[in-house]
């Protein structure tokens, strides 16, 4: 098979439930596809009522009464709240690669009030609960919504994208607050040491995270350039350049010591320190950009090459809520996993100082900093579907 775009949509109660990340494991392990985009989106009634009317199809090998159920339950979850007006969050990827239609819908499973134990997504988060008196149906939750063939994914993963620049995007207003209540917002990116393979743990990382009882409402595959990793990471150059002096002066003392047969005093081991120092916190910085991005600057033989997407890959997350960037610090834990608590990311998932699973701003001004570097608003969802199906 040609490689193929499918989608998934998590639900509004889904998101709500933070089941976000166990969804998300499961896709990208089970699937073996590529993430190639997510996007956030507050459904519009426009957007709301076009995509209803595409979900009752003969193709699709739900019963007939599944798939108006499954029509009636966007129109009612997935509209505006008709009381207030806000709208409402649904979270939508895109996975791409070989037969990706086929294995999306195989591990999202079928609608049945006779669920099995857990072998699909909506085997364990979805629910069809009907009366056995009257056979009406008294609670239904898809938990997530997947086209059952390739056309269809075609038709709405163009509606989607059509609507991805005012629907989607970094969600505004979207959280309703009490009048004392001063939410922030703080940004996550899962690193690229989650993606060396089709793992769940990306999905992981963001389970964790759940824990902070916060609201997403950004979300963006990064493939970041040596250009944003240089900006981002910036601040981390100097420190390591004056933080290694000691210890690259107590380094290089004791191997000159051993390789010339003589002892060095202290004020010449610290002038090694001043002159080496600043040598190896470059090279441990060009370690991170090339952690980040898949290159080094030095590899970059033009600014060009300096702005084109990385080859490794991350999720750019927002997170909404009163205290978020205390929060989500307290749960990723310090920078290095040795020294980080038992829960925390980066003692579960970190290996060492770089390649320690996840990044998340340290303070509410820092966190501008970087959406403004990472862009977590930016509409790359369109772009990938663009360049599967051409312009819209």
């Amino acid at each position: 098979m040609s490689q193929q775009l499918a989608y998934v949509i998590l639900t509004p109660y889904s998101l709500y439930k933070s089941r976000n990340g166990g969804i998300l494991s499961r896709l990208i392990s089970r699937t073996g596809l590529d993430l190639a985009a997510m996007r956030m989106f507050a459904p519009s009634a426009e957007l709301v009522k076009e995509y209803a009317e595409n979900i009752v199809s003969a193709q699709d090998n739900h019963d007939r009464k599944i798939q108006e159920l499954l029509r009636d339950y966007v129109l009612e979850n997935l509209s505006p709240d008709p009381k207030t007006g806000r709208r409402r969050r649904v979270l939508m990827t895109i996975f791409r690669g070989d037969d990706a239609v086929r294995k999306v819908r195989s591990v999202v499973g079928n609608l049945s009030p006779d669920r099995r134990g857990g072998e699909t997504i909506r085997d364990t988060y979805s629910d069809l609960i009907i009366d056995e008196n009257d056979g009406h149906v008294r609670y239904f939750e898809p938990a997530v919504l997947a086209s059952p063939n390739v056309q269809e994914a075609e038709t709405k993963l163009k509606l989607w994208a059509r609507y991805s620049d005012s629907d989607g995007g970094l969600l505004e207003n979207i959280i309703a607050y009490s009048p004392n209540e001063a939410p922030e917002r703080t940004l996550v990116l899962i690193k690229p040491d989650n993606f060396n393979f089709a793992t769940g743990r990306p999905g992981n990382v963001i389970d964790f995270f759940s824990r902070a009882g916060l609201y997403i409402v950004g979300v963006k595959v990064l493939h970041m350039s040596v250009a944003q990793a240089l900006e981002f990471y910036g601040p981390v150059r100097d420190v390591l350049r004056a933080k290694l002096k000691d210890g690259v002066g107590e380094r290089a003392k004791t191997v000159l010591e051993k390789e010339f047969n003589f002892k060095i005093p202290p004020e010449e081991q610290k002038a090694l320190g001043e002159i080496l120092g600043p040598l190896q916190g470059d090279t441990q910085f060009d370690v991170i950009i090339r952690f980040m991005s898949g290159h080094t600057p030095s590899e970059c033989v033009s600014e060009e090459d300096r702005q084109k997407p990385g080859t490794q890959k991350c999720i750019a997350l927002v997170y909404e809520g009163v205290g978020a960037v205390r929060k989500i610090r307290d749960i990723l834990g310090p920078t290095d996993p040795s020294k980080a608590p038992p829960g925390s990311i980066r003692r579960e998932f970190g290996s060492n100082i770089t390649v320690n699973a996840a990044h998340a701003s340290d303070s509410v001004e820092n966190a501008q900093r970087e959406f403004a570097i990472v862009k977590p608003g930016e509409n790359n969802f369109k772009q990938v579907v663009e360049e599967a199906y051409g312009k819209l």
